[in-house]
């Protein structure tokens, strides 16, 4: 945690997309882009029960030695925790909250991210893809090189 009134909250998936976090958190601004070591981007469904939301495999990490997660840092108000936690379904058990160390412009921070438990690999979901393409144009996260990256996201 960052300290007592925000948190640093690492997102590779939907909440990569600044209009989707920001709706139930308002506080969320990006910190920086990070990468997070030895873990691997897969999409799956928690006990391969397909949401309502998205009917079809979302996105979640596992960890993989010596591969890479590349995702935004966004700084929030401890107020939005509990909305964070609720939009990730942590009370329905779907996802669990960790603390994870990722790596930023030769520093590494401390950071709240999620882990979907009991995870069944399935393919992204149409509406899935749609936000992630949407994000890619945005923030360039899964396609492009690191080296394509710029300094203010």
């Amino acid at each position: 945690m960052e300290n007592n009134r925000t948190f640093l909250y690492f997102a590779y998936g939907s909440n990569l997309l600044k209009e989707r976090l920001q709706l139930k958190n308002p506080s969320a601004t990006v910190h920086c882009v990070a990468t997070l070591k030895d873990y691997k981007l897969v999409f799956g469904n928690h006990k391969g029960l397909a949401s309502d939301r998205w009917h079809g495999g979302v996105a979640t990490i596992e960890h993989s030695p010596g591969d890479e997660v590349w995702g935004v840092v966004w700084r929030m108000n401890m107020s939005d925790l509990k909305s964070l936690d609720s939009q990730e379904n942590v009370t329905l058990g779907a996802y669990s909250p960790v603390e994870l160390s990722v790596k930023t412009k030769g520093q590494e921070l401390n950071c709240r991210t999620y882990i979907m438990n009991s995870c069944v690999y399935a393919p992204p979901s149409p509406q899935y893809l749609q936000i992630e393409y949407h994000q890619h144009s945005t923030y360039c996260i899964y396609r492009c090189s690191p080296s394509m990256w710029s300094e203010g996201v």
